[in-house]
């Protein structure tokens, strides 16, 4: 348990620094909203590409050597940032940002079956809630930490004076003040490369025990159940839309905040608190999921209060006005609303997974595959987001795409997890 924790802790960690590095990336590679996005576009399309590979690969390989395989193409892809820095080449950073996104999507695919297979199955939702704790505890830490080191004081003026197209800065030409902003991630990132392949080595040399060919229950096996594909249960395939439309407005929320909260008026400064503001909040609502589920309310009620609840304030964010100062920093309050909205968040994702899953015999494998592949939302929302707020001019208007996504949610969350069968009996797949 502890070395899946710690394993769950990177993936927050790397996850969410994504936020910072948007913002970052726009100044020092001079890039325009929509393609400071393509940090989480490529980031998270890893998991697209890789869910299946990835479950191939443990099958074939057993799930330790997969984790530190994961590990060290993770190592490979921070190491990218190192000449991607020197060259102020945002293709390199991207293509580093793919590499950890691959070997995030290897360590995803082998982390919730590992979780879950390693102690009885019926403490496995309060080991997943201890893993939960553990990734967004890094949620916190890692935009704080990254931050601190490649955004420092006073940087506000200087970016404004980047931003306006200035041949110098302060009476420094302006090529190597970008220079040397950007080569501010080498040392983490340098860092980032060693702590991967130290754990890399350590789990393949650890007395963590192996998962060979899957480990699944044998109920996945032995199951008998006359549908050919994953597609023939309803519930499954409207599961991954409604997860489609958890991690993407996740990511919307988390990976937009501090760039729309500088255009909305919040030093930069104290824009790149927000992120782990709302990791917070998150960590908060995970917490409180493992103190109430099911002793207070069932996981299937806590899911319908939460969708509920983040489809008034994905209203609210569109329609309130006004600043508001909350721990020194002062921004919109559309911006204090997302960041509330990660207590909530916390319950979608364990509360969807279950039902997406549960009753598919010889296909759970295939149907988790399809739900990791789902991460991959998280890098397209904040792109369509950046789409609309150019089109509409409006930064806070363009939030109005996670409305209709909290809608889905919350029918799923109400009627269509029990779609057992299409209509067409028959015809099923």
């Amino acid at each position: 348990m502890a070395i899946m924790g710690t394993l769950f802790f990177f993936f927050g960690m790397i996850s969410w620094v994504n936020s910072v590095l948007i913002p970052y990336f726009k100044v020092t590679c001079e890039l325009t909203l929509s393609q400071s996005y393509l940090v989480g576009f490529v980031f998270y399309i890893a998991y697209f590409v890789m869910a299946i590979p990835s479950s191939k690969l443990l099958d074939a390989v057993g799930y330790k050597k997969g984790i530190s395989y994961g590990m060290f193409i993770m190592a490979a892809g921070a190491l990218l940032f190192v000449p991607a820095a020197m060259t102020r080449a945002y293709a390199l950073f991207l293509s580093g940002l793919f590499l950890l996104g691959i070997g995030l999507a290897v360590l995803q695919t082998a982390g919730n079956p590992f979780v879950t297979v390693i102690g009885p199955v019926e403490s496995a939702a309060s080991r997943m809630s201890i893993m939960g704790v553990c990734n967004k505890l890094a949620g916190i830490i890692a935009p704080l930490a990254l931050g601190y080191v490649i955004i420092r004081q006073g940087d506000s003026a200087v970016f404004e004076q980047l931003g306006s197209g200035a041949a110098t800065v302060f009476g420094v030409p302006r090529e190597e003040v970008l220079d040397s902003i950007i080569r501010r991630v080498i040392p983490p990132y340098l860092v980032i490369a060693a702590v991967f392949i130290a754990f890399g080595i350590f789990v393949r040399r650890s007395s963590l025990p192996d998962i060979v060919g899957g480990g699944m229950p044998d109920a996945r096996l032995n199951a008998e159940d006359s549908r050919r594909t994953v597609f023939g249960y309803p519930y499954l395939v409207l599961g991954v839309v409604a997860m489609v439309c958890h991690l993407g407005t996740q990511a919307l929320c988390i990976n937009t905040l501090a760039s729309t909260a500088e255009s909305l008026g919040t030093d930069i400064a104290q824009a790149k608190v927000l992120p782990s503001m709302i990791l917070f909040t998150t960590f908060i609502g995970f917490l409180l999921g493992a103190v109430l589920i099911p002793k207070v309310i069932s996981q299937l009620s806590a899911l319908r209060i939460a969708a509920a609840v983040n489809l008034v304030a994905s209203v609210l964010v569109v329609l309130v006005g006004g600043r508001t100062e909350i721990l020194g920093v002062d921004a919109h309050n559309s911006m204090w609303i997302l960041v509330f909205m990660g207590i909530p968040n916390a319950f979608l994702y364990s509360g969807i997974w279950p039902l997406a899953i549960h009753d598919l015999g010889r296909h759970t494998g295939m149907g988790s595959a399809f739900l990791v592949m789902a991460l991959a939302a998280s890098g397209f929302f904040p792109l369509i987001y950046a789409e609309e707020a150019t089109r509409l001019a409006d930064f806070q208007a363009a939030y109005y795409i996670s409305v209709p996504c909290f809608c889905f949610i919350l029918f799923y969350a109400m009627y269509g997890y029990r779609i057992n069968r299409w209509k067409n009996k028959e015809n099923a797949l």
